[in-house]
């Protein structure tokens, strides 16, 4: 509906034109009135109606003083000015302001609804190419938008007045990319806005696009990174109960940048993280440009070789009945597999070759009618069809118990011990129980409840304790920078070294340090 404005200092002329016509049926309400000139430049000013009926004669200030006044301020609205004058100079003034109609006095309602009908058509008009209009702004916002984050843009993208339009006015920018969490879910039937608990009127606080087949976020300013740091840290500190958003969804995110410019290079953090999901743990959700491969790591790829060298090892191991040396040689290779250049078909096809090098080789030391091996066809089949590298590792994991038990010897009693020297032994690698009990033939809910039982404490309090006595040692020594020290005992975020420094000694390593009367760094 079109908004109307009734201005003439005669209230029984208002009223007689709100009969004249059924505006309600074409489409105008009749919201405002006003008596006086000043009276409806205000109204106009405020409301801004669509459509205004002015008389030329009012007190304070007359008709076309008003429309003036009104046009200067910015009004685009239609008028039909009423006149109980046919004065040429009137009509002029009129025409000079916009004036749509000039009707004069006693108002004809032919000629009234033929005025009010051409006005409809031309709001009509203008509302579609309005609408027009944002329709194409909104491609073209989308098109560069997309371009910017994945690096595509020409320069022009980048001058100071289209990034102002785009709303590129913050300091700080991020990616996500997120995914259903379970492959089997076909759609997220909730708000990114909703998630991180924040207001994102006019994509002021993110933008959400999709690129390819997958959903992308850019979080813009530091309002928005912050609530979606906290939601990070909220996930890390509790884990997400079934059903919840949080169960449902898996999120990449790349390194914080400043510029425009650079966010494409978030972007290519959190593609190549989120094509890497065949690499996390169980039960992780997210993932972050901090657990990227270093770039210095060089020809880390496949080789008949290096699968010649795992067969050994495994097979001494388990003929061995060598637990730990099991789990240890598996971490390894998990370690390594997290770093190849090759693709992850690539990956599949290399552990589906190690295991039935294995079999091949156990059956023949030991007969394969006394061990009960799965068919090479259904080993390979089960392979290719896992989703993550932990599946693959604890399908090794439970089929070398079985080995070991089948060939003569189910002895678990020192299990923990061995957890415990694992643990000693790879505390400045990024371990955890959801990764590293597989390799022991638990799953991570029981073993985390023995070792608790037995140690007393959780297996992250555990290896926290391990890690900052071996950094007090090395704070100690005196020879390392503090973010060296962080590095070297399995924290790469300096800040939370910190912040478990700080929980665990009462001070900060800098104060620990100075405490030994050692100089600072």
């Amino acid at each position: 509906m079109y908004r109307v404005l009734f201005a003439d200092d005669e209230s029984n002329i208002r009223r007689g034109i709100k009969c004249l016509l059924d505006w309600e049926s074409m489409g105008f309400s009749t919201d405002y009135e006003a008596e006086n000139g000043q009276e409806a430049l205000d109204i106009i000013l405020k409301y801004q109606p669509d459509l205004i009926l002015l008389d030329i004669r009012m007190p304070k200030l007359h008709g076309t003083e008003v429309i003036k006044a009104a046009r200067e301020a910015g009004f685009t609205g239609k008028c039909i000015i009423l006149s109980g004058y046919s004065d040429f100079t009137y009509a002029q003034t009129a025409i000079r302001y916009n004036v749509d109609f000039y009707l004069t006095k006693p108002i004809d309602e032919d000629d009234l609804y033929e005025a009010v009908s051409y006005v409809k058509k031309l709001l009509d008009d203008e509302r579609k190419k309005d609408n027009f209009i944002d329709v194409y702004k909104n491609k073209a916002h989308d098109v560069i938008m997309r371009e910017i984050i994945t690096g595509e843009a020409d320069e022009n993208a980048y001058v100071p007045q289209t990034l102002e339009e785009m709303g590129f006015t913050f300091d700080d920018y991020q990616i996500v990319i997120y995914e259903n969490y379970s492959k089997k879910l076909s759609s997220i039937t909730y708000d990114f806005a909703e998630l991180l608990n924040v207001r994102n009127d006019n994509n002021n606080t993110f933008e959400g696009i999709r690129i390819g087949q997958n959903d992308v976020i850019l979080l813009k300013g530091s309002v928005a990174i912050k609530q979606f740091n906290d939601f990070l840290d909220h996930y890390d500190n509790t884990p997400p109960q079934a059903g919840s958003p949080m169960d449902t969804i898996f999120i990449c995110y790349g390194a914080l940048v400043e510029s425009p410019k650079d966010i494409n290079q978030s972007y290519k953090q959190a593609l190549a993280l989120i094509n890497r999901r065949f690499f996390c743990a169980q039960g992780q959700h997210t993932l972050g440009y901090e657990e990227l491969p270093k770039t210095d790591v060089k020809d880390n790829t496949l080789s008949n070789k290096l699968l010649t060298k795992y067969a050994e090892l495994l097979t001494d191991h388990l003929q061995t009945y060598n637990r730990k040396r099991v789990a240890e040689t598996l971490y390894a290779l998990e370690e390594y597999l997290y770093t190849v250049n090759d693709t992850i078909d690539s990956v599949k096809l290399f552990m589906t070759d190690l295991y039935l090098q294995i079999k091949e080789t156990i059956s023949h030391l030991y007969g394969s009618e006394k061990i009960p091996f799965p068919t090479n066809s259904s080993i390979i089949e089960l392979i290719q069809t896992k989703l993550y590298l932990y599946e693959i590792i604890l399908f090794f994991s439970g089929q070398f118990e079985m080995i070991m038990n089948a060939t003569g010897n189910s002895s678990r009693d020192s299990i923990l011990d061995d957890v415990i020297y694992y643990i000693d032994h790879n505390y400045q690698n990024n371990i955890k129980l959801e990764t590293i009990a597989p390799l022991f033939g638990y799953n991570s809910a029981y073993l985390g409840k023995i070792f608790n039982k037995a140690v007393n404490e959780s297996f992250n309090s555990y290896v926290d304790h391990i890690r900052i006595e071996h950094s007090k040692e090395l704070l100690k020594q005196n020879k390392l920078k503090v973010y060296e020290i962080s590095e070297r005992i399995g924290y790469n975020n300096v800040d939370y070294f910190h912040k478990k420094f700080k929980k665990y000694v009462g001070m900060s390593p800098a104060e620990y340090r100075r405490s030994l009367l050692l100089p600072d760094e």
